[in-house]
This record gives C-alpha cells, sequence and structure tokens, in this order.
C-alpha cells in the first residue's frame, strides 16, 4: 500500500497488540456497542462494522457471541471510555483510548507509564488539537472518478480518493466511518478490502537513542494495561 499506509499504520498501536488483548479490546468494543445500540447488527450497523472488523482480526466467533450475549442481559459492567493525552520525549505525543470500570485505577496506571519515562500526562484537549480524527477505507471494484460519484450522490463527503495498489482508498471525517461503509455494502461491484478509523498527527517526529528507548519502553506499558483501547502517537520510522 506504499509508503502513505505505513507511516498512517506506525501511528497506531494496535498491530503491536497480543491476541489475549486483542480478543480483550474487542470484546469490550462489542459489549458496548451492543448494549448501546441493541445486540441486532442488521439494526445496528455500527455493530455489524465491528464485528466484520473483528473478524478480520482472526477474534473467536464464541467471543463475539458471548459479548453481545451479555450485552442482553440485565448487569454486567459499567465500562466509561475515557480519554488521556500526555507528551513523550523529543516531543513525541501520545492519545491513549481506555474503557474502564474503575477510572481511579486507570487513570494511575496510565499515569504511571508515563512517569516511568520521565514525562507527563496532559490536560484535556492538549495533544488532541494536534491530530485529526480520520477513517480510511479501501475499496475494490470501481475505479475512483466512479466512487467519488457515488458517494457525492449519497451526499458523504470525503476529503480524498485516490487510486492506490490494492484498489482505491478513500479518506474522510473519522465519524463517517460506518455511513460511508453502509452506503458502499449497497453496490454488490465494490469490495471492502480494509477500513479504518483513528487519530492521525499533523506533524511526525523521528526519535533515536535515549529518546526511542524511552518511547518502545512506554510502548510496552500502556499495551500491558487491560483497560487500554488504542494507543496512537507522532513518532515516524524511517
Amino acid at each position: 500500500m506504499g509508503r502513505k499506509f505505513e507511516v498512517r499504520k506506525a501511528a497506531m498501536a494496535k498491530s503491536g497488540l497480543h491476541k489475549s488483548k486483542l480478543y480483550s479490546r474487542f470484546g469490550k468494543e462489542i459489549y458496548i456497542c451492543a448494549r448501546n445500540g441493541g445486540t441486532n447488527p442488521e439494526a445496528n450497523l455500527s455493530l455489524k462494522h465491528l464485528i466484520e472488523r473483528a473478524k478480520k482480526q482472526q477474534v473467536p466467533m464464541d467471543i463475539i457471541k458471548r459479548n453481545i450475549d451479555k450485552a442482553e442481559g440485565s448487569g454486567g459492567e459499567d465500562y466509561q471510555s475515557i480519554r488521556y493525552e500526555g507528551f513523550g520525549p523529543a516531543g513525541s505525543s501520545f492519545i491513549v483510548d481506555t474503557l474502564t470500570d474503575n477510572v481511579n485505577r486507570t487513570v494511575s496506571e496510565v499515569r504511571h507509564c508515563f512517569t516511568k519515562i520521565g514525562s507527563k500526562l496532559g490536560v484535556k484537549g492538549s495533544v488532541e488539537h494536534m491530530y485529526e480524527h480520520l477513517s480510511y477505507i479501501t475499496v475494490k471494484g470501481m475505479a475512483a472518478e466512479d466512487l467519488l460519484e457515488l458517494l457525492l450522490e449519497a451526499e458523504l463527503e470525503v476529503k480524498d480518493i485516490e487510486e492506490v495498489e490494492d484498489g482505491v482508498e478513500i479518506t474522510a471525517d473519522g465519524f463517517e466511518l460506518d455511513k460511508i461503509e453502509t452506503e458502499l455494502r449497497k453496490n454488490d461491484t465494490l469490495h471492502i478490502e480494509d477500513s479504518e478509523a483513528g487519530w492521525y498527527p499533523l506533524d511526525y517526529v523521528n526519535l533515536s537513542g535515549e529518546d526511542l528507548e524511552k518511547y518502545e519502553k512506554f510502548m510496552d506499558m500502556i499495551n500491558e494495561l487491560e483497560d487500554v483501547q488504542n494507543v496512537f502517537h507522532n513518532v515516524e520510522f524511517e
């Protein structure tokens, strides 16, 4: 998919997750999505698309079903979605998204990760303004020009659309991912190869030596935390 894709992926920590953590992350997201929007994927399109993404990551069906069933019952965990923003070495920055049933525990654990590398948490909005919330969808089965016309007719805005090695890549606002996927799935000639939404930095930094070691230590620690769902950063690798 080229340099652009590789740089983008480097800004996301999902790929570094172990299987057990990956399953736990998707399990929580599916549970929350099903509880808030309903357990029928055909009626809850956000859940439908989330299940499809989980399957692509080879999350077992029993984990998917278990969390949907749990959302149907009474009680269950009361998770809160909380975002932490902080700064690392040499101009690096991080956005840490969590789902937690114990806010005091989570903030303490996240703060500890920053403290261990001599860095600190920032206040709300201190990092987020340096990032864009974007969605990327790679599609096969239609030329970029025709695909753009299809989306415009559906009154869906896109930021960019271009031919790539694996098809056509659509760039749009991060909150429009479900709407765009829903429209694309109405067309039988189209196949969605990949899709993702996240926070991507406006500028990147390169780290070396001790700064790079601190970054790697931080990423190892933060990815081990049970409540952490996603980590986005502005570190670029050559």
